[in-house]
């Protein structure tokens, strides 16, 4: 039996807090039955009503995508641009774990598994994600070390967990960084400060997971092992 609110968030439905709050609204129902207490359990034969929807509780998947440039990390798009949704083979409702922007390539998981993707988003549990970043012009040493110790972005610090100079010439540099950070556009805002915009991103990994051996395009299930390490960061 588990707890009426990580089940909910485990459907992915909502996030686990958003669940609390509905069930002491009275928005939650089990056996047709309105529950408003937190730490009531449910086995795997109830039947869990959440704003009036039944909730699905199907077996849990788990893809890594490499993403193309020109996707959209969302279910659906009202300008009918391709998703990342088009490229898993599956019929369940999943759905990606954060973002990667319109114009970015790599690494993207994607899953059904509402708290996984909790563990992996909330910034307590400090989940890396390596970035390549190729901005325009050369960064100087004092810009590199500025980058190295702490961008100031919309009053908070980011500071990132590692800095690599990959590339460098006259009109472009390629850095590698890593962070933690899971705000939106996150990287760019941090090269648009130094004064060297982003002209190409590609997410390499995510946690320990990587793009080895794939293609753009490309999407393979995470293993049982895999899915079983990325629990391990919560």
């Amino acid at each position: 039996m588990e707890r009426l609110q990580k089940v909910i968030a485990n459907c992915g439905y909502t996030s686990r807090r958003k669940a609390e709050e509905l069930i002491l609204k009275g928005q939650v129902k089990v056996n047709n039955q309105i529950i408003v207490k937190l730490g009531y359990k449910v086995k795997d034969t109830d039947q869990i009503t959440v704003e009036g929807k039944s909730l699905n509780r199907e077996e849990k998947e788990y893809y890594l995508f490499y993403k193309p440039e020109k996707v959209v990390s969302t279910v659906k798009d009202n300008l009918n641009r391709k998703t990342v949704i088009d490229f898993i083979p599956t019929e369940k409702r999943i759905y990606p774990i954060g973002r990667l922007d319109y114009d970015t390539t790599g690494l993207i998981l994607l899953t059904n598994d509402g708290e996984l993707s909790n563990i992996l988003m909330h910034p307590s549990y400090q989940v890396e994600k390596t970035y390549i970043a190729k901005v325009e012009g050369s960064l100087t040493g004092r810009e590199f070390q500025l980058l190295k110790n702490g961008i100031m972005i919309e009053k908070r610090l980011v500071i990132p967990v590692r800095v690599k100079l990959r590339q460098k010439n006259k009109t472009n540099s390629k850095i590698e960084i890593t962070i933690t950070e899971g705000r939106n556009h996150i990287i760019k805002k941090i090269f648009d400060i130094l004064g060297h915009p982003v002209m190409e991103l590609k997410r390499e990994s995510f946690a320990f997971l990587t793009l080895q051996g794939m293609k753009k395009g490309e999407v393979r299930k995470l293993t049982f092992k895999e899915v079983k390490k990325l629990y391990s960061y919560k």
